[in-house]
């Protein structure tokens, strides 16, 4: 049985976050959360939060820690926020401030 955590409407683009999460698909929670330790990018500390709820999640339900591995990790894109900044002479630029669903689900081995 999966345990799954999920951050909604992160602000950050979906881009930057799949580079992460590609990064820990597949490995052992605690490999996981030691290489998004080191990890020197935004969006590292966003994916370690949500890995380490759906290891509380299983937790609860007294799965064995020692076997969770990273089943699915899955960025997906969230609504644009758009906004408009001011230009000379009464123009205005589009700015799309993206966010994005930040999904994580955990397993056991076996």
């Amino acid at each position: 049985m999966a345990w799954i955590a999920k951050h909604r409407y992160a602000r950050i683009s979906e881009r930057k976050v799949r580079l992460v999460a590609d990064m820990i698909r597949g490995l052992d929670c605690d490999q996981a959360v030691q290489v998004l330790k080191f990890t020197h990018q935004r969006a590292a500390s966003m994916v370690q939060k949500v890995l380490q709820s759906a290891m509380a999640n299983a937790n609860e339900k007294e799965a064995s820690m020692n076997e969770l591995f990273v089943a699915e990790a899955r960025v997906d894109a969230g609504p644009v926020i758009k906004r408009w900044h001011p230009k000379d002479r009464g123009r205005a630029h589009p700015i799309h401030k993206k966010t994005s669903h930040i999904i994580i689900s955990v397993d056991e081995r076996g």
